[in-house]
């Protein structure tokens, strides 16, 4: 063991509790601030535009992941993490207070001015965010040992999770209780609270520096050594291939809610309470297929949740009322888990401590054109053949994913890549 891993391990318990404290914060932060939830409210307030507010989310999706490529030169010749991190991350919380601003000049000014003011604020946050991604990742692989990865991810988002539940409770009744801009007003205010809390806790993480890492030359471009490591990499490549073919597998998910509305008459009541399934169970199984995927492999998990993207589609599809969509939401539950929590655990193993921020570069920028034309596939398909069409296309491209995971891919902690 070298100085360095001896360090880690002797700060591991102490990064893990930051870590914890972190998305604590920052889960209160998304709670107030939900982009599922609270921001299509705001929007909706402003424009009855559908693809505005559908936008919302997708442009934080496309945020986090084009501009990780990027950075990833950047990133790879980084011998500590954490002040990029810092220095990026800023820009992912700051436009929080300015949709405290705009809410609140929303009223003397009109939605003809805040609106587009919004949008340009969730874009710089989307962006934000992505900037942050791989320096953060690249910081979590250094500082947690691989086999406690898939555990730490799927606790952290956990904990995230749980906050996210009760803090979106506190800011349902914050919009019940006051008028409208204050109740907005107050969301992004308390939003901002919990991430500039959540910030300051990064900050203390112990990362050392990495004085034995070999620096890779400076590059002009950010695309740089991309092509050479696709053709040398085929674990990686059919990796990515999965990735991008599971944005189509899923898009199914988007329509589950209007499914129901449309065919059972599912009221608002029972669409809370098949959300509320949908978070418990990624709350459980970040925990439970973390801890899994340590033990048994991360292309174990990975391909197990494939399998659930097909089984919860062919329960939508065959569903004869309206008890099935419990377990159809458990099961996307499961599906979104092991792509995002154990997909990002896999995504850090592959590659050299120097080659690292390429590959999560690669992993999440060249997946973002996928990211956004699945779901308008999706959403075009259902106006043209219906909704239990674009449900039985998400179960084939479900057993496409794990048929790829399972005769194409193998562990990367397993495989020696030639260099």
């Amino acid at each position: 063991m070298s100085a360095l891993e001896a360090l880690i391990r002797k700060n591991l318990r102490f990064n893990i509790a930051i870590s914890m404290t972190d998305a604590t914060f920052f889960g209160l932060g998304w709670g107030f601030s939900s982009f599922g939830t609270i921001l299509p409210l705001f929007v909706s307030s402003m424009t009855d535009s559908a693809i505005l507010i559908g936008l919302i989310p997708a442009i934080h999706s496309v945020g986090w992941q084009l501009p990780q490529l990027l950075t990833a030169n950047r990133v790879a010749r980084l011998r500590r993490y954490k002040p990029m991190v810092l220095m990026m991350t800023i820009h992912e919380r700051v436009p929080f207070l300015g949709l405290a601003l705009a809410a609140g000049l929303l009223p003397f000014l009109g939605a003809g001015l805040i609106l587009p003011f919004t949008f340009l604020l969730l874009i710089w946050q989307g962006l934000g965010s992505g900037f942050t991604a791989n320096p953060w990742q690249s910081m979590i692989a250094k500082i947690i040992p691989s086999d406690y990865r898939g555990t730490f991810f799927g606790v952290q988002s956990a904990f995230a999770n749980m906050v996210i539940s009760a803090s979106a409770v506190g800011a349902g009744y914050l919009l019940g209780w006051l008028d409208s801009p204050l109740d907005f007003v107050l969301c992004f205010l308390v939003a901002s609270v919990g991430y500039g809390l959540s910030m300051l806790v990064l900050g203390f993480t112990r990362e050392p520096v990495d004085e034995l890492k070999e620096i890779p030359a400076e590059t002009r471009s950010p695309f740089t050594g991309m092509g050479a490591i696709l053709k040398r990499d085929r674990n990686f490549s059919w990796f990515l291939a999965m990735r991008i073919i599971y944005q189509f597998a899923s898009m199914g998910f988007a329509f589950y809610i209007v499914y129901g509305l449309r065919q059972f008459n599912m009221d608002e009541i029972t669409a809370g309470f098949m959300t509320a399934a949908l978070t418990v169970s990624q709350t459980v199984a970040n925990v439970g297929m973390g801890w899994l995927a340590d033990r048994w492999g991360h292309r174990t998990i990975l391909i197990f949740g494939m399998l659930m993207v097909s089984l919860s589609s062919l329960l939508a599809w065959a569903a004869p009322d309206l008890s099935w969509f419990y377990a159809v939401f458990i099961f996307s539950g499961l599906a979104n888990v092991a792509f995002w929590t154990i997909g990002m655990a896999m995504t850090v193993e592959f590659g050299t401590e120097a080659e690292r921020p390429i590959y999560i570069g690669m992993a999440n920028t060249l997946v973002a054109p996928a990211t956004i034309l699945a779901p308008l596939l999706g959403g075009w398909i259902a106006d043209v053949a219906g909704y239990q069409t674009t449900f039985m296309i998400s179960v084939v491209g479900g057993l496409v994913t794990a048929a790829i995971l399972v005769f194409l891919i193998k562990d990367p902690k397993k495989l020696i890549v030639k260099t």
